[in-house]
């Protein structure tokens, strides 16, 4: 569903990525780890088309989406979330679906002016919004919202396209125990064909919800297998020990 295949990309003096490849069929689980500075970020902007390659390739469903915008690789069936939120806050958690549903089916900005009358939409942001745990909260503004549900609301704006591959940047980063389980509860009950690719620090997500791990360092490939495989490899421990820089 998603291949890359030999990204390199420099920021000036910094080479982020060095030829990073790697493949994820339908279904997969897959997350991407690494120490501070080892270019996970830089790989998932790539990816999504927030920045653009200086080379390689990037096949999204077998098409090449190298050079396409982000909204484009939406459309060819590319979810994500973000890091932080980008919501509109003042605004319903509906409303903030609805108007992702509109943008995805290419409906003009007509559409907003009639939006209650808009039931097509109303119904996916429903039914998006009992998938990840907020048909309480639909009347509610975004404001109003705990940092947990946000996130959740975040993962909902990603998935109300249907997409095929699901990019999640740091799903859990600044949740409480109770705001992690809630989020692993909804990654455990993303569709099953649905290919995930994780950006993430914490060590029990990325062991529990992985079946292949890509372990980044200095913007390459350090090491690619199960998680079993990366636990037991001394060179990914040597690679976490002592390692003090920025991310990138």
């Amino acid at each position: 569903m998603l291949e890359a295949s030999g990204l390199f990309k420099r920021f000036g003096a910094l080479q982020a990525t060095r030829g990073v490849s790697l493949k994820l069929e339908t279904g997969a689980r897959h997350a991407i780890i690494g120490p501070n500075g080892a270019g996970k970020t830089t790989l998932f902007n790539l990816l999504a088309g927030e920045v653009k390659p200086d080379a390689g390739q990037i096949l999204l469903d077998g098409r090449d989406v190298t050079h396409a915008s982000p909204d484009a690789r939406a459309r060819t069936g590319l979810g994500r979330s973000f890091q932080r939120n980008n919501l509109f806050e003042t605004e319903s958690v509906a409303l903030n679906l609805a108007l992702a549903d509109i943008a995805h089916h290419g409906a003009g900005w007509h559409v907003w002016r009639r939006l209650s009358a808009d039931r097509a939409a109303r119904a996916r942001a429903e039914d998006v919004a009992e998938r990840v745990g907020l048909a309480d909260a639909l009347a509610r503004p975004v404001a109003s919202l705990s940092y947990g549900a946000r996130r959740q609301l975040e993962v909902a704006l990603a998935l109300i396209g249907e997409p095929k591959v699901l990019l999640l940047d740091e799903p859990t980063a600044g949740m409480s125990p109770e705001e992690t389980g809630r989020m692993l509860s909804l990654i455990d009950g993303l569709p099953t064909d649905l290919a995930v690719l994780i950006v993430e620090h914490d060590m029990d997500l990325v062991f529990s919800h992985a079946t292949r791990i890509t372990v980044l360092n200095y913007g390459e490939v350090l090491f690619e297998g199960s998680p079993d495989e990366v636990r037991a490899s001394t060179l990914v421990q040597d690679t976490y020990l002592g390692r003090d820089s920025g991310t990138c």
